[in-house]
């Protein structure tokens, strides 16, 4: 297959406008040695495209395509490539380029490496861009390009390929498995691949909600406990009941407080949700008083990327998928804006 000069994708053209999604024609980072390019078939909608569409977390970089959780074909391979083949069906994360050389790039964390490129939103060395999934084909360095098991249905992985590993890898760095008590804050399309993977993992899970709206689909998933914070009394209940906290949550208000009151001794709440605003303050005799950690994690690594698409193959597991069709993002941003993915929206080309 002949691969166009220049892509097309929709994208926005400023923050006031960022929901105006519109086609747009632009050039790809020049082909490299280690470079794949992929016919896009299928893109995850995640809560970071509206993050940056409207530069919430930050100036984005107009006009700006996103989508970071891509499956498609392999349709053309640099001469240095050796872990994909033309015609493999392959996917992408979050993280476009690493430089395969620094302390994090050797140690399976290039999730961290500090020149790294994002698969949108990016500037690359030489000054050209990445530009995401809401488009016809991406070009994306072998490193960070993964194969997706025969068995698993193509809408099915995609959003693990952001969302998915971005709870995945915590948990396993956290050595979660039988016998951990894991809570996971927040059921949208983080929290409920974070009830399934800690499941899988052999964990007791506890989901956390603000309403009981979501407690039947949290137990089909996997939850065994289920706790309201809107009840009185809801975190003193459950005083140092969990080993691991897994925030999923974008809100600005959370009630830090009470959650780490909710670990027992040395336990360790882990944020991979990101608010457009500060965090609450937390008194730290609160921390030392029952030896507790606040700590961050940033998606995952492609070791820990393979580990989880074959987990999910072997366990069946299935993210909660609407399939919307591309020419329809617009649709489905402000649907996911509005609260009403149920979990994961995802469009297909």
């Amino acid at each position: 297959m002949a691969v166009p000069d220049k892509f097309t994708g929709y994208g926005a053209l400023s923050p006031e406008t960022w929901k105006d999604l519109k086609q747009i024609e632009f050039e790809p980072k020049p082909f490299e040695e280690y470079d794949v390019d992929i016919k896009i078939e299928y893109c995850g909608v995640c809560g970071s495209d509206l993050h940056t569409l409207r530069s919430g977390w930050g100036p984005t970089i107009y006009p700006c395509i996103v989508g970071h959780e891509i499956v498609g074909k392999a349709v053309k391979i640099g001469p240095k490539v050796t872990t994909i083949k033309v015609g493999d069906t392959v996917g992408v994360g979050a993280n476009a380029w690493s430089c395969g050389e620094c302390r994090s790039c050797l140690s399976d964390s290039e999730q961290y490496c500090p020149d790294l490129v994002e698969t949108y939103n990016f500037k690359y060395k030489d000054g050209s861009r990445s530009y995401g999934g809401y488009s016809d084909y991406s070009r994306i360095h072998e490193r960070m390009v993964f194969p997706i098991p025969e068995n698993l249905p193509l809408a099915i992985a995609a959003p693990m390929l952001c969302a998915g590993v971005t709870v995945y890898s915590p948990l396993v760095r956290s050595k979660v498995g039988p016998g951990s008590r894991v809570g996971i804050v927040g059921i949208g399309g983080l929290g409920h691949f974070a009830i399934m993977f800690a499941k899988a993992l052999g964990a007791e899970v506890t989901a956390i909600s603000h309403t009981s709206s979501k407690s039947t689909d949290a137990t089909k998933m996997g939850a065994s406990n289920f706790i309201t914070t809107s009840t009185e009394k809801w975190a003193e209940k459950h005083s140092r009941t969990l080993d691991i906290i897994l925030c999923t949550s974008f809100a600005k208000d959370i009630p830090l407080e009470e959650y780490i009151s909710m670990l027992d001794v040395g336990g360790t709440m882990i944020y991979v949700g990101i608010p457009e605003s500060a965090l609450p303050p937390l008194p730290p005799g609160l921390m030392i008083g029952n030896n507790s950690a606040l700590r961050g994690s940033n998606t995952g690594s492609k070791k820990e990327v393979l580990e989880m698409l074959k987990l999910a193959a072997d366990q069946g597991i299935k993210s909660w998928v609407e399939v919307v069709p591309m020419e329809k993002c617009v649709e489905a941003v402000e649907k996911l804006e509005r609260g009403e993915a149920r979990y994961r929206l995802v469009l297909k080309v």
